[in-house]
Protein backbone atom coordinates (compact mmCIF):
# COMPACT_ATOMS: atom_id res chain seq x y z
CA UNK A 1 0.00 0.00 0.00
CA UNK A 2 1.22 3.24 -1.17
CA UNK A 3 0.85 7.06 1.13
CA UNK A 4 2.56 9.80 2.20
CA UNK A 5 3.31 11.82 5.61
CA UNK A 6 2.27 15.26 4.41
CA UNK A 7 -0.52 16.90 3.63
CA UNK A 8 -1.48 16.63 -0.19
CA UNK A 9 -2.18 18.30 -3.08
CA UNK A 10 -3.53 16.97 -5.85
CA UNK A 11 -1.50 16.21 -9.37
CA UNK A 12 -1.12 19.32 -11.18
CA UNK A 13 -1.79 21.77 -8.40
CA UNK A 14 1.53 23.46 -9.03
CA UNK A 15 3.26 21.31 -5.36
CA UNK A 16 6.74 21.26 -6.53
CA UNK A 17 7.05 17.73 -4.98
CA UNK A 18 5.07 16.53 -8.49
CA UNK A 19 7.33 17.48 -10.49
CA UNK A 20 10.58 15.42 -8.89
CA UNK A 21 11.37 12.42 -9.98
CA UNK A 22 9.13 10.15 -7.98
CA UNK A 23 10.84 7.32 -5.61
CA UNK A 24 9.29 4.75 -3.59
CA UNK A 25 10.45 2.80 -0.26
CA UNK A 26 9.83 -1.11 -0.55
CA UNK A 27 8.95 -2.65 2.41
CA UNK A 28 8.08 -6.58 2.12
CA UNK A 29 5.97 -8.68 4.91
CA UNK A 30 6.89 -12.02 5.20
CA UNK A 31 3.51 -13.86 5.38
CA UNK A 32 4.18 -17.40 5.66
CA UNK A 33 0.56 -19.67 4.85
CA UNK A 34 1.11 -21.49 8.65
CA UNK A 35 2.19 -19.01 10.32
CA UNK A 36 0.86 -15.70 9.81
CA UNK A 37 2.21 -12.77 12.31
CA UNK A 38 -0.33 -10.90 14.12
CA UNK A 39 -1.45 -7.71 12.89
CA UNK A 40 0.20 -4.98 15.68
CA UNK A 41 3.07 -7.03 15.03
CA UNK A 42 3.44 -6.71 11.91
CA UNK A 43 2.35 -2.86 11.78
CA UNK A 44 5.25 -2.25 14.93
CA UNK A 45 8.04 -4.22 12.88
CA UNK A 46 7.20 -2.23 9.76
CA UNK A 47 7.44 1.20 11.78
CA UNK A 48 10.96 0.08 13.08
CA UNK A 49 12.40 -0.97 9.86
CA UNK A 50 11.83 2.11 8.69
CA UNK A 51 13.54 3.90 11.57
CA UNK A 52 16.32 1.33 10.93
CA UNK A 53 16.62 2.69 7.51
CA UNK A 54 16.93 5.97 8.23
CA UNK A 55 19.29 5.70 10.89
CA UNK A 56 21.69 3.13 9.00
CA UNK A 57 25.34 4.34 8.46
CA UNK A 58 24.15 3.81 4.59
CA UNK A 59 22.05 7.27 4.92
CA UNK A 60 24.54 9.42 6.34
CA UNK A 61 25.44 12.36 4.09
CA UNK A 62 27.22 15.49 5.26
CA UNK A 63 31.20 15.98 4.80
CA UNK A 64 33.22 13.87 3.80
CA UNK A 65 32.31 10.04 1.98
CA UNK A 66 28.47 10.11 1.77
CA UNK A 67 26.95 6.76 2.66
CA UNK A 68 25.71 4.08 -0.67
CA UNK A 69 22.12 5.12 -0.06
CA UNK A 70 22.33 8.57 0.68
CA UNK A 71 21.47 9.74 -2.68
CA UNK A 72 18.45 7.28 -2.87
CA UNK A 73 17.41 8.66 0.04
CA UNK A 74 17.60 12.60 -0.64
CA UNK A 75 15.51 11.67 -4.10
CA UNK A 76 12.82 9.80 -2.14
CA UNK A 77 12.71 12.88 -0.07
CA UNK A 78 12.42 15.49 -2.03
CA UNK A 79 9.47 13.86 -3.90
CA UNK A 80 6.83 12.45 -2.38
CA UNK A 81 7.18 10.33 0.84
CA UNK A 82 5.89 7.02 -0.72
CA UNK A 83 5.92 3.76 0.81
CA UNK A 84 4.59 0.20 -0.44
CA UNK A 85 4.51 -2.59 1.67
CA UNK A 86 3.95 -5.92 -0.23
CA UNK A 87 3.99 -9.83 0.85
CA UNK A 88 6.45 -12.50 0.30
CA UNK A 89 6.01 -16.28 1.82
CA UNK A 90 9.03 -19.18 1.01
CA UNK A 91 11.00 -18.54 -2.10
CA UNK A 92 9.39 -15.43 -2.61
CA UNK A 93 10.86 -14.51 0.90
CA UNK A 94 14.48 -15.86 0.35
CA UNK A 95 14.84 -14.40 -2.99
CA UNK A 96 13.52 -10.56 -1.36
CA UNK A 97 15.89 -11.34 1.42
CA UNK A 98 18.78 -11.58 -1.14
CA UNK A 99 18.89 -7.96 -2.20
CA UNK A 100 20.73 -5.27 -0.07
CA UNK A 101 18.43 -3.25 2.56
CA UNK A 102 17.20 -4.63 6.46
CA UNK A 103 15.42 -6.58 7.76
CA UNK A 104 13.69 -5.81 11.33
CA UNK A 105 11.93 -8.66 13.52
CA UNK A 106 8.88 -8.52 16.09
CA UNK A 107 7.44 -11.21 18.21
CA UNK A 108 6.92 -13.45 14.84
CA UNK A 109 6.54 -10.65 12.20
CA UNK A 110 9.92 -10.05 9.91
CA UNK A 111 9.58 -6.96 7.60
CA UNK A 112 12.43 -6.02 5.06
CA UNK A 113 12.88 -2.77 3.72
CA UNK A 114 15.16 -1.49 0.87
CA UNK A 115 16.91 1.78 -0.55
CA UNK A 116 14.61 4.08 -2.01
CA UNK A 117 13.50 2.96 -5.83
CA UNK A 118 11.82 4.81 -9.19
CA UNK A 119 8.50 4.59 -8.75
CA UNK A 120 8.32 2.12 -12.30
CA UNK A 121 12.02 1.02 -11.41
CA UNK A 122 11.62 -2.19 -8.54
CA UNK A 123 14.05 -4.94 -8.60
CA UNK A 124 12.95 -8.27 -10.70
CA UNK A 125 12.65 -10.39 -7.41
CA UNK A 126 10.14 -7.54 -5.57
CA UNK A 127 8.17 -6.24 -8.38
CA UNK A 128 5.78 -9.65 -9.25
CA UNK A 129 5.40 -9.59 -5.18
CA UNK A 130 1.71 -8.97 -4.32
CA UNK A 131 0.07 -5.48 -2.78
CA UNK A 132 -3.41 -6.61 -2.37
CA UNK A 133 -4.42 -9.46 0.39
CA UNK A 134 -2.27 -8.33 3.36
CA UNK A 135 -4.83 -9.03 5.77
CA UNK A 136 -3.94 -9.81 8.97
CA UNK A 137 -5.47 -9.68 12.89
CA UNK A 138 -4.72 -9.71 16.05
CA UNK A 139 -5.77 -12.71 18.11
CA UNK A 140 -6.45 -10.59 21.13
CA UNK A 141 -7.00 -6.81 21.72
CA UNK A 142 -3.30 -5.37 22.48
CA UNK A 143 -2.46 -4.74 25.67
CA UNK A 144 -2.24 -1.15 26.72
CA UNK A 145 1.19 0.50 26.15
CA UNK A 146 4.11 0.61 28.76
CA UNK A 147 4.26 4.16 30.17
CA UNK A 148 6.88 6.02 28.76
CA UNK A 149 6.96 4.09 25.48
CA UNK A 150 6.88 6.01 22.14
CA UNK A 151 3.04 5.18 20.62
CA UNK A 152 1.74 5.45 16.83
CA UNK A 153 -1.79 5.93 17.21
CA UNK A 154 -4.10 5.08 14.73
CA UNK A 155 -7.50 7.07 13.75
CA UNK A 156 -10.04 4.99 14.77
CA UNK A 157 -12.39 6.14 12.23
CA UNK A 158 -10.38 4.67 9.18
CA UNK A 159 -10.82 1.01 8.23
CA UNK A 160 -7.34 0.23 6.40
CA UNK A 161 -5.65 -2.82 5.28
CA UNK A 162 -2.68 -4.11 7.44
CA UNK A 163 -0.43 -3.36 4.45
CA UNK A 164 -1.94 0.28 4.10
CA UNK A 165 -1.71 0.77 8.07
CA UNK A 166 1.97 -0.59 7.72
CA UNK A 167 2.86 1.76 5.98
CA UNK A 168 1.16 4.70 7.97
CA UNK A 169 2.88 3.58 10.75
CA UNK A 170 6.40 3.66 8.73
CA UNK A 171 4.96 7.43 8.23
CA UNK A 172 4.53 8.10 11.66
CA UNK A 173 7.84 6.89 12.95
CA UNK A 174 9.24 8.80 10.35
CA UNK A 175 7.73 12.02 10.92
CA UNK A 176 9.04 11.41 14.86
CA UNK A 177 12.49 10.85 13.43
CA UNK A 178 12.53 14.06 11.97
CA UNK A 179 11.37 15.88 14.60
CA UNK A 180 13.87 14.42 17.41
CA UNK A 181 17.19 16.43 18.01
CA UNK A 182 20.11 14.06 17.79
CA UNK A 183 20.39 13.03 21.65
CA UNK A 184 16.71 11.92 21.57
CA UNK A 185 17.47 9.95 18.10
CA UNK A 186 20.29 7.89 19.50
CA UNK A 187 18.59 7.21 22.86
CA UNK A 188 15.82 5.70 20.71
CA UNK A 189 18.06 3.89 18.55
CA UNK A 190 19.38 2.51 21.45
CA UNK A 191 16.56 0.78 22.71
CA UNK A 192 15.68 -0.67 19.22
CA UNK A 193 13.53 1.33 18.40
CA UNK A 194 10.79 0.58 21.29
CA UNK A 195 7.46 1.39 20.40
CA UNK A 196 3.60 0.25 20.27
CA UNK A 197 1.22 1.05 17.53
CA UNK A 198 -2.13 1.22 19.05
CA UNK A 199 -5.62 2.69 18.12
CA UNK A 200 -6.83 5.32 19.62
CA UNK A 201 -10.16 5.81 21.69
CA UNK A 202 -12.46 8.41 19.52
CA UNK A 203 -11.97 11.12 22.49
CA UNK A 204 -8.37 10.66 22.46
CA UNK A 205 -7.99 11.25 19.01
CA UNK A 206 -9.36 14.36 18.87
CA UNK A 207 -7.12 15.72 21.65
CA UNK A 208 -4.05 13.99 19.89
CA UNK A 209 -4.65 15.41 16.56
CA UNK A 210 -4.83 18.94 18.53
CA UNK A 211 -1.51 18.37 20.66
CA UNK A 212 0.78 19.43 18.21
CA UNK A 213 2.81 16.17 17.94
CA UNK A 214 3.64 14.95 14.06
CA UNK A 215 0.00 14.46 12.43
CA UNK A 216 0.29 11.98 9.24
CA UNK A 217 -2.18 13.30 6.08
CA UNK A 218 -2.19 10.60 3.31
CA UNK A 219 -2.36 11.76 -0.07
CA UNK A 220 -4.95 9.54 -1.33
CA UNK A 221 -3.43 7.16 -3.56
CA UNK A 222 -5.09 4.03 -2.10
CA UNK A 223 -7.56 3.32 0.06
CA UNK A 224 -8.67 6.15 1.84
CA UNK A 225 -9.81 10.27 1.28
CA UNK A 226 -6.31 12.48 0.02
CA UNK A 227 -6.00 14.05 3.63
CA UNK A 228 -7.33 11.85 5.85
CA UNK A 229 -5.35 11.93 8.96
CA UNK A 230 -4.13 8.49 9.78
CA UNK A 231 -1.50 8.60 12.75
CA UNK A 232 0.20 10.86 15.81
CA UNK A 233 3.33 9.70 16.45
CA UNK A 234 3.58 10.17 20.53
CA UNK A 235 7.32 10.22 21.14
CA UNK A 236 7.93 11.26 24.37
CA UNK A 237 10.62 13.28 23.82
CA UNK A 238 8.06 15.57 21.70
CA UNK A 239 5.18 16.06 24.33
CA UNK A 240 5.19 19.81 24.16
CA UNK A 241 6.99 20.21 21.22
CA UNK A 242 5.43 21.65 17.94
CA UNK A 243 6.65 22.52 14.28
CA UNK A 244 5.30 22.45 11.01
CA UNK A 245 3.91 19.22 10.36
Amino acid sequence: MTSTPATPAAPGSGDPRDAAPQFVLPLVVRIEKDAPPARTDALETAARAVLALLSDERVREGDGEEGEWARAVRDWEDARIRKVVRRARGAEWRRASALPGITASGERAEVRVYPPVPLDGWPKELVKLQVSGTELDDPERPAAPAAGLPVLWLNPELEMSAGKAMAQAGHGAQLAWWALDGAAREKWRASGFALAVRTAEPGQWAELTASGLPLVRDAGFTEIAPGSCTVVADHPALRGASGDL
